[in-house]
């Protein structure tokens, strides 16, 4: 079974969305391996300088580094450069992805993105949309295209 590491920055503060992540964490225990990992934000003053954000980013790409160099593992850089796939293309994605590797991990960054550094390291470059999510949405969003993905290859009638 391979595993799925979902390396984010950042903690949910909603209570409706810890649930969401709950739910879909529940539902994906059948069909991999899940991993939430939350690496903590680097603080910032309210209207940091370009300087301050790419200090905030390396630290950060730093706190990843480690989840990244798991042995057999391909890593995904969700990124808004990123090219877009289909829900059914994610799902062909991983299972090739499952052939060679063991772990997939899907790294979503602070609101000022990712190091370029982790980005450089990405195996695929993924964006969800054009268009902009709030940040704690998006990993709900990531975390029901994973399971319609598995449930996909599975040919559940989830996904129709």
């Amino acid at each position: 079974m391979i595993s799925v590491n979902l390396i984010t920055v950042g903690k949910l503060k909603e209570n409706y969305l810890r649930q969401a992540q709950e739910e879909y964490s529940k539902r994906l225990g059948a069909l991999c391996k899940l991993s939430v990992i939350e690496l903590s934000e680097s603080r910032l003053p309210d209207d940091p300088s370009q300087k301050e954000i790419d200090a905030a980013l390396a630290n950060e790409g730093r706190a990843m580094e480690k989840y990244l160099s798991i042995n057999r593992s391909k890593n995904i850089a969700m990124c808004i450069e990123g090219t877009q796939l289909s829900s059914v293309k994610l799902s062909k994605k991983i299972e090739e992805i499952s052939l060679t590797a063991s772990t997939v991990n899907f790294i979503i960054g602070s609101s000022f993105g990712i190091d370029e550094g982790v980005k450089k390291r990405a195996d695929i470059r993924l964006s969800m949309s054009e268009m902009t999510f709030p940040h704690q949405l998006a990993r709900i969003m990531l975390l029901e295209q994973i399971y319609r993905a598995f449930s996909i290859s599975k040919g559940s009638r989830y996904h129709k």
